[in-house]
Formats: C-alpha cells, structure tokens, sequence
C-alpha cells in the first residue's frame, strides 16, 4: 500500500473504497434477492421486516461510506484516513453479514462463507496487522451467533425443510462449524495477505526498476545530447582546421606557380620564394598546434615525470625570444622569488605555457613597451604571471579568448601571423595539471595572464 504521508485525490486507496462501496451494492441486491425468494419458498420461516431492515442499515451506512468517500477524495485526503474508512467498512460488514445470518437462519445458514469473503477483501485491501485481525473478529462473532442462539439468549430461525429444527443446539455441530469457518478464515487470510505483499513488493521493485530506467533514459538523453555537441563540435573543428589548413597551401601553389611560369623577375625571386617560406612555416606552426591540441585529449600515461622548475624553463624561453625582445626594443622585467620548489608538470609543458604566453606579450605590445614577468609562490600553487602594455583585449573578446582558433579583430590586424590556438593549449596544459589561467585587460591598455601549477610533493 502506497505511504501514508501520500495525499489521495483520485489515488488507489480512494479507488478501493469507491469499489467496495459499489461491490457492497451489487451483494445487497442479490443477497435480498435470495434470501427473500427462499423465504417464500420455504414459507415465510423468516422474519421479512427484521430482514429488510438489516437490508436497510447496510444500505443506509453503505450510502454514508460512498457520501463520505466523495467528499473527502474532492477535498484532498491523507491515505490514513482513507484507510481508516476502508477498515470501517470492512468490520461494518463483519457485524452486518452475522446480524443477516442471525435472521436468515444461523448455523443453518451456508450463506457464512461470505465471512471468508469479507476477510479476503479486507486482508488484500487493508494492512497486514488488519489481515491477522479481520479472522480473530470473525470468529468471535460467528461463535458468539452460535453461542447465543444455542443458549437461547436470542431466538433461532429455523429453516424449515432445509436444516433439523435442533441442529443449532447441537455442541458438536456448534464445534465443527466453529473450527471449520475460524480455520478456513485464518488460511484465507494468510493467503491473501502473502499474496498481496508479494504482489505489492513485486509492484514496488517494478516502481524502483521504472525509477532506474527514467533515470537512465535522462542520464542517456544527456549523453545523447553531449555525443550531439561533440559531433558538431567535430565537425567545426575539422571545417576550422580545413581552413587554415587550406589558405597556406593555396598561397604557396599561388607563388611556386609564378616562378614556374615565369612571370617573377629575377629581381623578386628571393622576395616570392621568402613568401613562401614564411607561409610553409606559418602551416608548420598550425601542425604543431594541432598535434599539441591531440596530445592534450590523451590521457596521462607515466606519472613518473621528474617535477620541473619553472623558473629554469623561464629563463631557457626568455633566452629563446631574447631577439624578438630586441628588435622591438621592448622592456622586460623578470620578478622570480627565490628557491622556488618544482612545480608538478612536465617540463616541455611548462615550457610551452611560457612560449604561448611571453610570445603574445611580444607580438601585441607595440615597439618600445614594456613586459613584466613573474613568479611566485601561492600557498599550494605557484604563480606565473605575464603583462604587457599591448594592444589589450575588449571585454566582449575576452569571453572566447582561450576558444580554438579565435583571434581578434585588432590582433590579426596587428599580425598576420597567428593560428587561435596558443590559449587554449595553455589552458589545456594548466588546467590538466589541476591549475587555472585568468586575464585582465582593457583595450589599448595592455593584458596580464596569470596561471597557477601544483607544487610538487614528490
């Protein structure tokens, strides 16, 4: 049966009193029907008028029950309550049925296997404690029938013709009927009730196997949906990648075809074929892009790298850009605190956050201006951080600046040369190792990135 604290407004336990409320209708009516015709039959032995009114209360408290059961279900009711309704019938019909078999004939009567009737309905619709009450208070009141009639506390009807006129004073009689209906109730009962809680257990354990399957068709609805995202993300990648890919080669059949048919003077020979060149090597960087970009999808093989010192790979990248630092007569400053630990990451992925990033301070910050370096110590983390006085960056760019392949406007403008991916490999690497990557910029106010790495405990 569902919880107790479950609101029934048109729920089960309301549905099972408006059935037995209908069902109780259907037996009144045959049950008078029958009772009535045997009567005649057998030439009115019975009294009729206490018959009819017995007929009457059932009817009268069977009405109140179907009253009651509207009601409250239209209000909104707790199923304890339901419940209790439905456990109020049930004994309700306990009671009636043995006053129906008092005036209808008594142990004579075959009509008391409905108490095995009654008790199964109750023991299927009502709680297991009720399934082990209802025979205990069906017995009590066929044997207190019998005992009563036997004693002559209260008059017998005999049916006449049909049973002996001293059968219902009979001790053995009176015992057999007692056992057989007491034992035939207690089995129907425990039957009922075992199977009913099997049914509902089975019901529940198909509740809890729905619940898993709802769960498990969101969980793939969700995977779904995310397959969905990478494939189209797939597919813009390869399209970006195509692309890029595509312009460098198309610029050097452009300038290989020139030479070929003659139409460079000699003059300008060295200027195409160093055009070439460059566009070679600006594919060559994409490539090696990409691949950094593959091997950042894998997982990590070998943790049994060597921790790397961060402020020796800076200084190795400071001494590779050391010409670029002075053909644009740029300022550095390198701020490094001293006896600094490793950091946990592999060198050459230090050294390509440090390349990424000392690289676009260079590229965007205008002759004469300043870089500043440095690295620190956070706690946990160690600090790095680049700034420049470039070109900066607005704030609706700075949302997509770590996208694959995203430039802005005013940076391709300024360069040419650039593939979009150098910020997203450093977040990639960064974020691999458990750090974080931040920015701050303003246009024409230059930019800072600010990344953290794990120290090494090992």
């Amino acid at each position: 049966m569902s919880t107790l604290a479950e609101i029934a407004i048109g729920g089960p336990a309301s549905g099972r009193v408006r059935w037995l409320s209908g069902l109780r209708w259907l037996a009144l009516t045959l049950v008078a029907l029958i009772i009535l015709a045997g009567n005649r039959v057998m030439g009115t032995v019975l009294p009729e008028l206490a018959i009819l009114g017995v007929l009457a209360g059932i009817l009268a408290y069977n009405g109140v029950f179907w009253w009651l059961t509207r009601r409250l279900t239209r209000r909104g009711v707790a199923i304890r309550t339901l419940t209790a309704l439905l456990r109020a019938q049930i004994y309700a019909d306990l009671f009636a049925l043995t006053v129906l078999l008092h005036f209808s004939g008594g142990i004579e009567n075959p009509f008391s296997i409905y108490y095995l009737l009654i008790i199964a309905m109750g023991s299927i619709l009502l709680t297991r404690r009720d399934s082990h009450a209802l025979p205990i208070v069906a017995s009590l009141l066929w044997t207190g029938l019998l005992l009563l009639e036997a004693q002559g506390l209260v008059p017998h009807y005999n049916l006449r013709g049909f049973r002996l006129p001293t059968r219902y004073q009979e001790w053995s009689h009176i015992g057999a009927e007692i056992l057989v209906l007491s034992s035939a109730a207690f089995f129907i009962s425990y039957l009922s009730s075992s199977l009913i809680q099997r049914l509902r257990e089975n019901e529940r354990q198909l509740q809890e196997t729905n619940l898993a399957c709802e769960l498990r068709a969101d969980e793939l609805a969700d995977l779904n949906a995310r397959l969905q995202e990478l494939d189209r993300s797939r597919i813009m990648f390869i399209r970006l990648v195509t692309h890029e890919l595509r312009a460098p080669v198309a610029a050097i059949q452009s300038y290989l075809r020139l030479i070929l048919e003659g139409y460079v003077p000699p003059e300008r020979l060295e200027e195409i074929v160093a055009k070439a060149e460059q566009r070679a090597n600006d594919q060559l960087d994409l490539i090696s892009d990409l691949l950094d970009l593959v091997h950042l999808r894998e997982p990590e093989r070998d943790d049994s790298f060597q921790p790397c010192d961060l402020a020796s790979v800076l200084e190795d990248v400071l001494d590779l850009m050391q010409a670029r630092i002075a053909d644009k007569r740029l300022q550095t400053q390198v701020d490094v605190q001293p006896d600094l630990p490793p950091a946990r990451a592999r060198a050459e992925h230090a050294k390509q956050i440090w390349i990424n990033l000392v690289s676009n301070a260079i590229k965007y910050t205008p002759e004469g201006g300043e870089v500043r370096i440095t690295l620190g110590r956070q706690g946990e983390m160690l600090c790095g951080a680049v700034q420049d006085t470039g070109i900066g960056i607005a704030p609706e760019d700075q949302e997509r600046i770590f996208e694959q392949f995203f430039r802005t406007e005013r940076a391709k403008n300024m360069s040419r040369q650039g593939t979009g991916l150098g910020l997203s490999i450093v977040r990639g690497l960064v974020e691999r190792y458990g750090g974080q990557i931040q920015l701050s910029s303003a246009p024409d106010q230059g930019s800072t990135f600010t990344f953290t790495l794990p120290v090494s405990t090992g």
